[in-house]
């Protein structure tokens, strides 16, 4: 017994323990905590003012890869995360021209949860946080919902006029209620889309460079280097020193790139790669039509 316990890598299990526990009080500097419910279900519902409309084709138009057949998106058992689901939310917030509907964004952010989550319990930090944004956008509609149909009685067509109907109608609501302030931190809808927004930036960068193919030296790079790689450049100009340094110990424990390739149902990098591509490609039209909106009303840079 005496042998076992000091071959234990005990001080490397107590530092990423400790590391963790850090991240977990930081994180309680940023939103409020709130429980965490699943979409759709009787506590927690979509947002009021989307109603979901029978599946498109996913691939068409400018979502078909440079034209080529697209690879068949199968269902995988056995796991939450589903690239098949993933595509149809983004594909479905962009239906709208110049604009992104919030609820099949959120509904995406779900499908990415599933994803993150699948990693392990130390990326549990991040996706926590996400999903506390997540909620607190569905929250926001929902108030807003309660507030409007006090004042005007309940009405069918205010479903489809609501403020969280979309990213452009929430931004001009909020501007207009004076909800978002440009030099301090509220918990407004904004603010926290663009948490969200970066965030999905981070994660289309790792995606990437899951697509590519090796090095000059035949090397592949681990996921946690470029997890690592993203960060630095989606997440890490907006958090503080003590966050940053943390957070590179958090991505030494994500597990190999064969478990990654898992996730979207292939078994190796040839057949992963332009699956792979697909996914990156709905994640740029999106976080493309979301900066737009954002950097027209100079939301980039929300404290």
């Amino acid at each position: 017994m005496v042998l076992l316990l000091r071959r234990t890598p005990l001080p490397r299990f107590l530092l990423l323990s400790a590391i963790l526990a850090l991240l977990l009080f930081l994180s309680s500097f940023w939103l409020p905590q709130s429980g965490v419910r699943d979409c759709d279900s009787i506590w927690q519902p979509c947002l009021s003012f989307y109603t979901p409309k029978p599946e498109p084709p996913l691939f068409s138009g400018e979502w078909a890869e440079l034209g080529k057949a697209p690879p068949i998106i199968k269902e995988c058992p056995g796991q939450l995360f589903q690239v098949r689901s993933l595509l149809q939310f983004l594909k479905s917030s962009l239906e709208e021209d110049d604009d992104v509907l919030l609820e099949p964004y959120l509904q995406s952010w779900d499908q990415l949860l599933h994803f993150m989550e699948s990693l392990g319990t130390m990326v549990g930090f991040f996706s926590q946080k996400v999903r506390e944004k997540v909620v607190l956008i569905r929250e926001l509609s929902l108030k807003r919902s309660a507030e409007d149909h006090g004042k005007r009685g309940p009405a069918p067509s205010g479903l489809k006029l609501g403020a969280y109907r979309s990213v452009r109608s929430m931004v001009e609501a909020e501007l207009n209620q004076g909800v978002v302030n440009f030099s301090w931190r509220t918990d407004s809808g904004c603010r926290t889309l663009l948490r969200l927004h970066r965030s999905l930036l981070w994660l289309r960068l790792m995606l990437e460079g899951l697509a590519e193919g090796p090095d000059a030296d035949g090397r592949y790079k681990t996921p946690g280097e470029l997890s690592r790689d993203a960060y630095k450049v989606a997440l890490a100009p907006h958090h503080p020193w003590m966050l940053r340094k943390a957070a590179e110990f958090v991505f030494l424990a994500l597990p190999d790139r064969q478990y990654f390739l898992q996730l979207v149902c292939v078994q190796n990098q040839r057949e992963a790669t332009p699956i792979l591509r697909i996914i990156i490609h709905a994640l740029k039209l999106v976080h493309a039509q979301t900066q737009r909106i954002l950097a027209e009303h100079d939301m980039l840079e929300l404290p």
